[in-house]
C-alpha cells in the first residue's frame, strides 16, 4: 500500500471534495507506517474501512421568513463513525456548508474524539443557511425545520450534535426545544446548551482555552511559560475571543485578531477588556473589526490575514485553509516556534510540511482543540447522572484533558532527534484506538 495509490482510489471515490481529500492525506500519511506494520490492519483493510462514513444523511430544510417568502435549504449529517461511542460533532450553518467540508470534519472528528479518551465517536452536520441579519423568529423557524428533518436520525445513545460555526446558545436552544417537542422526552441528545436547561459551566470557552492549555504543554516541555510571549490569533468569533482570553490571563500579550475584512494590529497588547469589547462587537453589533481600530487606536489591515506580524506563538482560529506556505514562511522568519490550532485544518497540507522542516512545533486541530468536544462530552456524563459540576471542577478536567492528550501525542510523535511531530502523535494516537475498536468488531 502506497499513500498516493490510496488518495487516487479516495479521488475517484469522493470526486469534488478538495477539503476531505486533504484531511484523508494528511492522516493517511502519517499512520500508513503504523498499517502495514501490523498485517492485522491491513489484512481487515482498516484503513480503506475508516474513510468511508458510516453513513451520509441529507434532507431538504423549508421554512419561512418574516416576509412571508418560503425559504429552500439543505441539511445534512454526516455520521463517519461509531466504533468507540455514539457520534458526536457539532452543526455548523454556514453559506459554505458543503458535503465535503462536512466529511472533512467529521473524519477529523472521529480520531480528536478519539484522543479525548472519552466513549465518543465521529460526526458532523449543518445547513447552508446563513443566520447572520435574520430575526430570532427566522433562526426559531429555520432551526425547528432543521430539527424535524433530523431528530429521526439523533439521540443521546446514537448521535449527539452540538454547536459549531453560526451555531450557537440560540441556535441550540430552538433546535433542543424541537428535539423535545418531537420525541416528547429531556434526553442529553445536544450539547452546548445552556446551564438553565442541562448544559455544562465552560462549554462556550471550552475550545478556545483547550487550545491555549495545550500551548502550554508543549511550552513546558521546553521549561517556558507563556507569560512574555507575543501571540498573534486569528478570527474573532468563539474560539478566537476566548483563546485571546485565555492568554491574557497567562500573561501573554495578544496582538491581533481578524475577521473577513481583514486584521487588527494592536502592538501594546490587548486587554481583558478589549476582548469583551469584541464579543459584544460580534455577538450583539454584528460589526466589523474596523470598528475596534478607531476604539482604541490600532492598525487596521484590511483584506488581509495576520501571519505577517513577528510573533512567538500562533494561533489560527478561524477557518480551514487559512494560513498558506508564504504565510507559514513569513512566520518562520519572523521568529514563530509555535502554531496551535484553534480551528480545523486551518492550516494547508503545504503549510504543515514547512513548518515541519523548519521544526516548528505545530499541534494539529484534532489535539489543540478538542477542548470543545471534551467538554461536551463532560456534558453528556452530566446529563446521563442529572447532575452539574462546578465551573472550576470542569476547568480542572479540562486541563486535565489537554494533558493527557498532549502525553499521547509526544509518546507516538517523538522523533530520534527529540523533536516532537505532534501531527503524526495526534493522527496515530488517534488512529490506534479507533483501529484495535473496528477489530474487535469484525467485518461490520
Amino acid at each position: 500500500m502506497d499513500l498516493d495509490g490510496f488518495m487516487s482510489d479516495v479521488t475517484r471515490r469522493n470526486p469534488g471534495e478538495p477539503e476531505f481529500h486533504q484531511a484523508v492525506r494528511e492522516f493517511v500519511e502519517k499512520v500508513l507506517p503504523v498499517v502495514t506494520a501490523d498485517e492485522r490492519y491491513v489484512r481487515a483493510r482498516i484503513l480503506e474501512r475508516m474513510v468511508e462514513p458510516d453513513r451520509v444523511i441529507m434532507f431538504r430544510v423549508v421554512w419561512e421568513d418574516d416576509d412571508g417568502a418560503i425559504q429552500v435549504n439543505r441539511g445534512y449529517r454526516v455520521q463517519f463513525n461509531n466504533a468507540i461511542g455514539p457520534y458526536k460533532g457539532g452543526l455548523r450553518f454556514d453559506p459554505s456548508v458543503n458535503l465535503s467540508i462536512l466529511k472533512f470534519l467529521g473524519f477529523e472528528q472521529t480520531f480528536k474524539n478519539s484522543l479525548t479518551t472519552l466513549p465518543m465517536g465521529g460526526g458532523k452536520g449543518g445547513a447552508d443557511f446563513d443566520p447572520k441579519g435574520r430575526s430570532d423568529d427566522e433562526v426559531m423557524r429555520f432551526c425547528q425545520s432543521f430539527m424535524t428533518g433530523l431528530a429521526r436520525y439523533i439521540g443521546k445513545d446514537v448521535d449527539i450534535p452540538a454547536g459549531d460555526i453560526g451555531v450557537g446558545s440560540r441556535e441550540v436552544g430552538y433546535l433542543f426545544g424541537q428535539y423535545k417537542r418531537i420525541q416528547n422526552e429531556w434526553s442529553g441528545a445536544l450539547t452546548g446548551k445552556g446551564p438553565a436547561y442541562g448544559g455544562s459551566p465552560l462549554r462556550t470557552e471550552a475550545t478556545g482555552y483547550g487550545c491555549v492549555y495545550f500551548a502550554r504543554e508543549i511550552l513546558a516541555r521546553a521549561d517556558e511559560v507563556l507569560e512574555g510571549k507575543t501571540c498573534t490569533i486569528s478570527g474573532s468569533g468563539n474560539v478566537a475571543q476566548y483563546t485571546a482570553e485565555k492568554l491574557i490571563e497567562m500573561g501573554a500579550r495578544v496582538v491581533t485578531l481578524s475577521d473577513r475584512h481583514g486584521f487588527v494590529h494592536d502592538p501594546g497588547g490587548m486587554t481583558l477588556e478589549k476582548v469583551r469589547w469584541v464579543e459584544e462587537l460580534k455577538t450583539v453589533r454584528h460589526g466589523g473589526l474596523e470598528e475596534y481600530a478607531r476604539e482604541w487606536g490600532a492598525a487596521f489591515h484590511a483584506r488581509e490575514t495576520p501571519w505577517s506580524v513577528p510573533c512567538d506563538l500562533a494561533f489560527p482560529c478561524a477557518t480551514q485553509n487559512e494560513l498558506d506556505v508564504d504565510d507559514a514562511r513569513t512566520l518562520i522568519a519572523n521568529g514563530c516556534r509555535l502554531v496551535s490550532e484553534g480551528a480545523n485544518m486551518p492550516v494547508t497540507y503545504e503549510a504543515s510540511k514547512v513548518f515541519e522542516a523548519a521544526r516548528v512545533s505545530h499541534a494539529p486541530g484534532k489535539a489543540a482543540n478538542a477542548g470543545g468536544v471534551a467538554i461536551s462530552g463532560l456534558e453528556m456524563a452530566q446529563n446521563a447522572m442529572r447532575m452539574s459540576w462546578t465551573r472550576e471542577e470542569v476547568d480542572e478536567r479540562l486541563r486535565a484533558i489537554m494533558r493527557q492528550i498532549h502525553e499521547r501525542c509526544v509518546e507516538h510523535g517523538y522523533g530520534s532527534d527529540g523533536w516532537v511531530d505532534y501531527v503524526r502523535g495526534a493522527n496515530v494516537a488517534g488512529f490506534l484506538k479507533v483501529a484495535d475498536a473496528m477489530l474487535a468488531f469484525g467485518v461490520v
